[in-house]
């Protein structure tokens, strides 16, 4: 029953005395298994669409360390592929895409109805993990937010600040609106069937929210979000939504405070402190331990543990980084956080 998941809990406005805890990209390379699985399905892509093996790696850090909640092995960039454009992953760099960046381009585009055909085998394992779960652990969906997924469909690949993405909604904006639409539906659509299949919640990741100008931030940040969120919510009106809208500063709160989100993620350089006191009335905040104390462990990484437990005590806290654990982190040093949190 959803009364003994502790994360869902959490999201109800519960506060609870040890904190839920999951990391973002917990199944990931810094765990041999999930190596070694990777390894077998042949490539990144190919590991997102075998279920069985994209089960497989989400399930793992479940067994090795008991997390509260379990997130979908995919990628945020599946939504172009499925959309119609060109995606393929290089090793040691990263994602690319082929550009949409002109009208024709845009126009090109699959309906966002038609992502469905393609991403069916993300639903899949959905409902693998579903029944493969322990019972008090939680299944989170999930997405990339219109605006991250444009910068990379724009530019082609990940970049430093955005530019390429920010010029075309400056000189373009018709066209940029045009793949902003065509990105926001369709992100509804994958998040339904998310549920559909057996997402008890669904974050929505907003990686590069920062680099959004003034008030551009709400126009390209929230108000897609509204859009996806009323969509959803018309269709599954209990499931809880976890905003990150990553580097958000000042804005955290009016993100949260417009889309009514269930849960707000948080980044490394927000105070915790501050956080607890200006967010924790808005929502149940999630974060933000700094990544790189799971490289370093040992005292820093206890300290850095303590001092969130202590900011978010008497509120309702998901225990989480400020971004994804990385590949160079020693799982030996999520045992030592998890003893800090669990006593």
């Amino acid at each position: 029953m959803t009364e003994t998941k502790k994360l869902l809990a959490a999201l109800k406005g519960e506060v609870q005395a040890v904190p839920p805890v999951w990391m973002m990209r917990q199944a990931g390379r810094y765990l041999p298994e999930y190596r070694e699985t990777r390894a077998r399905a042949g490539s990144f892509l190919d590991l997102c669409y075998a279920p069985d093996l994209a089960a497989e790696v989400t399930l793992q850090p479940i067994r090795r360390y008991g997390f509260d909640a379990a997130i979908l092995f995919a990628d945020i960039l599946l939504i172009p592929q499925a959309l119609g454009a060109d995606l393929w992953f290089v090793t040691g760099e990263g994602p690319r895409l082929a550009p949409t960046d002109t009208a024709e381009g845009v126009a090109a585009l699959r309906a966002p109805e038609a992502v469905h055909e393609t991403l069916a085998p993300v639903y899949e394992t959905l409902r693998i993990l579903k029944g493969a779960l322990p019972a008090e652990t939680t299944l989170i969906g999930f997405a990339g937010a219109p605006w991250t997924v444009a910068t990379y469909m724009i530019a082609g690949r990940g970049t430093p600040d955005q530019a390429p993405a920010r010029r075309l909604m400056y000189s373009q904006p018709e066209v940029f609106d045009a793949l902003m639409d065509r990105i926001t539906e369709a992100t509804a659509e994958y998040l339904i069937a998310q549920v559909d299949a057996g997402a008890e919640v669904v974050k929505l990741f907003d990686s590069w929210s920062g680099a959004l100008p003034g008030a551009l931030f709400r126009r390209y940040a929230i108000e897609p979000a509204l859009r996806i969120l009323a969509r959803l919510r018309a269709r599954h009106p209990h499931v809880p939504v976890i905003g990150f809208p990553r580097g958000a500063g000042g804005n955290y709160a009016s993100f949260a405070r417009e889309t009514g989100c269930e849960g707000l993620a948080i980044d490394t350089s927000v105070d915790p402190a501050w956080a607890a006191k200006h967010l924790s009335p808005l929502a149940c905040v999630q974060g933000n331990l700094d990544p790189i104390l799971m490289v370093l462990g040992g005292a820093a990484l206890e300290r850095g543990t303590r001092t969130l437990l202590e900011a978010f005590a008497g509120k309702p806290h998901i225990f989480n980084l400020g971004h994804g654990i990385t590949p160079d982190a020693d799982p030996a040093h999520v045992e030592q956080m998890l003893r800090v949190i669990r006593g």
